[in-house]
């Protein structure tokens, strides 16, 4: 087992670094993949392998699977996209051809919740397409993560609570739903890699500790930041549509954004699998607020006019 490779895609985000590091405390050997490879120093620090490779270059990411036993990987985003579901096909299959030619026997895949469904799910519906092309690969044994809302999509609403004094997005604020941590996908990813206990092909869908609404959440992070009385708001479609254009976001991609919000709101997606052990994680909303405090206390306020 000690002379296993374990590639992780996505080594510069949230999930893949945790992955990374906790591979590293566990004696394994990790090649990670990354465009600029200097943003790896610290996990090279550590003693990870690191390697330039752009996601949407075949030969690059060939070459960085060759030669490995198990391996993360993940459709990491590209806001941009003029044309999303495009890009995460292109991406996917890419990974999935370098699987198949490394002969790698065992792949923890990040997808989602929803990660089942063919279609009106915006976003996710490129992970569906990754899982069915992942179940596709002979003598390859693979899990589907698929977790629910991150919490740290929450700290993308610092700038809107800063500059509007309230938190919202395009999801009903009544409506509960389980929300979890990206520290808690990367526990079960670095579980399961660890062990290579698994066979076929699967999916564990990951739920977080307890389903919370956005109105309850605002509350909770409304606390942590010194704002008991921050309200949330379920901005219209069109207006977030309209906004995260302006944010530097493909029309492509907004518009597919909302596509998946109106699948949360519409009851369409969520989980299959009931809450266990299994699926259940530890990290609560109140413990991510002071999380949520310490980047909200770091971020500038904004720039007002005189």
């Amino acid at each position: 087992m000690a002379d296993k490779i374990y590639v992780v895609v996505g080594g510069t985000g949230n999930i893949g670094k945790e992955i990374a590091l906790g591979l590293l405390k566990k004696g394994k050997k990790v090649r990670v993949l990354a465009r600029t490879p200097a943003k790896l120093k610290d996990l090279a620090d550590k003693g990870a392998e690191t390697v330039q490779a752009d996601l949407q270059d075949a030969v690059a990411v060939k070459k960085a699977f060759a030669g490995a036993s198990a391996a993360f990987v993940m459709i990491p985003p590209n806001y941009g996209a003029p044309e999303f579901r495009k890009y995460q096909n292109q991406v996917g299959q890419i990974q999935s051809d370098a699987i198949a030619g490394a002969g790698i026997t065992h792949v923890v895949d990040l997808s989602s919740v929803g990660g089942h469904l063919p279609e009106r799910t915006g976003v996710i519906t490129g992970l569906y397409d990754q899982e069915q092309r992942l179940n596709k690969l002979k003598d390859v044994n693979v899990v589907h993560l698929r977790p629910a809302f991150f919490m740290e999509n929450h700290l993308f609403g610092i700038g809107t609570i800063k500059q509007m004094g309230l938190y919202g997005t395009p999801l009903k604020g009544d409506m509960p739903i389980p929300q979890i941590s990206t520290r808690d996908i990367a526990a079960v990813a670095v579980d399961l890699l660890d062990k290579l206990d698994f066979s076929g092909k699967g999916a564990r869908e990951l739920f977080g500790p307890r389903d919370v609404s956005l109105e309850e959440t605002t509350r909770v992070l409304g606390a942590a930041i010194g704002k008991k009385d921050l309200k949330y708001a379920q901005f219209p479609y069109a207006d977030a549509e309209k906004a995260m254009v302006q944010m530097g976001m493909s029309a492509d991609v907004a518009r597919i954004f909302v596509e998946m919000y109106k699948g949360f709101n519409e009851g369409l997606i969520r989980g299959t699998q009931p809450r266990s052990p299994q699926t259940n994680t530890p990290t609560t909303i109140e413990q991510f607020a002071q999380t949520f405090a310490a980047a909200f206390n770091q971020q500038a306020e904004p720039a007002r006019s005189r």
